[in-house]
């Protein structure tokens, strides 16, 4: 299946990048990458518990999409593979790894863990562990937003939502009547499918009816996109062509962003059922080795300057490692409180 659908082209020769905007999209995926790489060895030293699903190979996606938001008033919701979405959105490292830890001092005051990452400063809306869950959250997100500038009269109302969501969630029932709604609203939101190509072990190309998930948006009448979602620079144009037209009030986007990951679908996949020839496939598109690359060549950066960058994220990681270790616990006492929301 993997060499059956051509990834898309996207002449990245025309894109105009500043080398500060260069530099931030490869910190970005550089921090997502190696923050995931530290969660498998906290992971397998004891540190962490239950599923824990890794974001390797995809990069390209939370940065090209997020890093186009604004840090204020615009909305990110997730799945249960939400670390790195999380960091995109501007949530300290820190609290990332304190949450995985289960400490008081996490995103999600150490009641969330790995799937349920959650920041309300940052406008993350939250991981969400059953698929396809977060898309009616961020479809309501979308309808505030739509109602409070429509029918309220708040012009200051126009931020935008994105949603992310595997392959395996547009077979289920809430993609279909989420998308229905927003095109029939108009709402801005902006729905993104990160096709890894599988679902859990199951192959996209076995379980759906229209593999090219990206043509569903026309029954409902949208635009449907399908990017190569290994090039941050083409997903980043994507996404800024999306957030223009639901600023602008012309409604929702479906993005399909063709990505993989390099790792199982969990920590606790042993990752027997991709063929070896598939995972060398997608290995050499790998997002991160690709914009360095493309930032050389453009003699947007020297080789020591990433260096250097590398160095810097992997001293805010091991920093986040210490904070979540020496963090205390959530307090027994405080067992029921967020249940509800404070007075």
């Amino acid at each position: 299946m993997f060499d059956e659908r051509t990834l898309p082209k996207f002449n990245t020769a025309a894109v105009e990048i500043s080398k500060e905007e260069g530099l931030l999209l490869y910190k970005d995926m550089v921090l997502g990458r190696l923050f995931e790489d530290k969660c498998a060895e906290m992971y397998y030293r004891g540190k962490m518990f239950g599923f824990v699903h890794l974001y390797n190979g995809q990069e390209a996606v939370a940065t090209g999409i997020i890093k186009a938001l604004r840090a204020k008033g615009d909305y990110v919701c997730s799945t249960y593979r939400d670390h790195v979405h999380a960091l995109s959105s501007g949530v300290p490292p820190r609290e990332v790894m304190a949450e995985l830890f289960g400490k008081a001092t996490g995103c999600s005051k150490g009641r969330g863990g790995s799937m349920h990452m959650f920041s309300a400063e940052h406008g993350l809306l939250g991981g969400y562990a059953f698929v396809a869950e977060g898309i009616p959250v961020a479809t309501g997100a979308a309808f505030q937003t739509k109602y409070r500038r429509d029918a309220l009269g708040d012009e200051t109302a126009d931020g935008v939502t994105t949603c992310f969501f595997g392959d395996g969630a547009t077979n289920n029932g809430q993609f279909f009547e989420c998308l229905n709604m927003a095109a029939l609203w108009k709402l801005p939101i902006i729905y993104v499918v990160e096709n890894n190509m599988w679902a859990i072990g199951m192959a996209h190309d076995r379980a759906t009816s229209q593999p090219e998930i990206y043509k569903k948006a026309s029954v409902f009448g949208m635009p449907g996109v399908e990017v190569d979602g290994m090039d941050v620079l083409a997903v980043r144009a994507a996404a800024m062509a999306a957030i223009a037209r639901a600023r602008a009030g012309e409604g929702p986007t479906l993005i399909e962003a063709l990505t993989y990951r390099f790792r199982g679908h969990s920590l606790a996949d042993p990752d027997e059922l991709r063929s070896t020839a598939e995972k060398e496939f997608w290995e050499k598109k790998d997002p991160i080795k690709q914009f360095a690359a493309y930032l050389l060549e453009r003699n947007l950066t020297e080789q020591k300057e990433l260096a250097q960058i590398d160095g810097e994220v992997k001293a805010l990681i091991e920093d986040g490692v210490q904070f979540a270790e020496t963090s205390p616990e959530p307090e027994p006492k405080e067992l029921y409180r967020f249940v509800f929301a404070d007075d």
